[in-house]
């Protein structure tokens, strides 16, 4: 028996909400003249009350596979920063262009200097992000483009369609940084596919961006957080 509208309707906004709202107010930040270390906090709270009202019941945060995730997490970290330690090759137009931007960081130097907005910009990268993201990319659009009713189709089914959509989708999201991302999504996406563990996916993601914060805060790599 399929479940009810109402239900499918509240699982779709579990999945699909959170990043909505995340990209959503990154928009309108742009749009209002209010400072970042205003306007961060606020979208730090605003999508962690999404994922706490609305999202929490779809989410298991209890990984299978715990020590394969974060050493997962660490390589995909290594791959990150590997090319522009090895090569920098950054400033090629392949990585700097109107579609991708250019991988020079935005914040202004109060910013770097803030506390306050360096531990919400740590914990939204390495907890919230790797949560809203991984509930939207690999829960549910990987689903939902091998069938509408998501819900039917088991976490980590491999259908090619849908695995490369979503992996270039992923790496257009990070701008300069496509070429990593590229790369980070087919690993990200193949653990799902091979561990069938959203849990273990999120704690992937977590650990790369937490060592990515703190390669940024620590070797002053500002350009990570553009």
């Amino acid at each position: 028996m399929p479940p009810p509208p109402s239900s499918s309707r509240l699982a779709t906004a579990a999945y699909v909400a959170p990043f909505g709202a995340f990209v959503s107010l990154m928009q309108l930040e742009r749009a209002i003249a209010l400072p970042p270390q205003v306007f961060y906090p606020i979208r730090f709270v605003a999508v962690l009350l999404i994922l706490l009202l609305v999202s929490r019941r779809f989410v298991s945060l209890r990984p299978s596979f715990p020590l394969a995730s974060i050493g997962l997490g660490m390589a995909v970290f290594l791959i990150w920063i590997g090319p522009d330690i090895l090569f920098g090759y950054r400033d090629h137009w392949l990585f700097r262009n109107f579609m991708t931007g250019s991988a020079v960081s935005s914040l202004p130097a109060s910013l770097q200097r803030s506390d306050w907005f360096t531990i919400t910009r740590t914990l939204s990268s390495a907890a919230l992000v790797p949560i809203l993201e991984e509930l939207f990319w690999r829960g549910w659009l990987m689903r939902w483009l091998i069938h509408p009713e998501f819900q039917k189709v088991p976490l980590g089914q491999y259908a090619p369609a849908a695995f490369w959509i979503v992996v270039v989708l992923f790496a257009s999201e990070h701008g300069a940084y496509w070429d990593v991302g590229l790369v980070a999504g087919v690993i990200y996406g193949w653990w799902m596919v091979r561990s069938k563990s959203l849990a273990d996916c999120i704690l992937a993601h977590a650990v790369t961006n937490a060592l990515l914060s703190a390669y940024v805060l620590i070797a002053g790599q500002w350009q990570y957080w553009l």
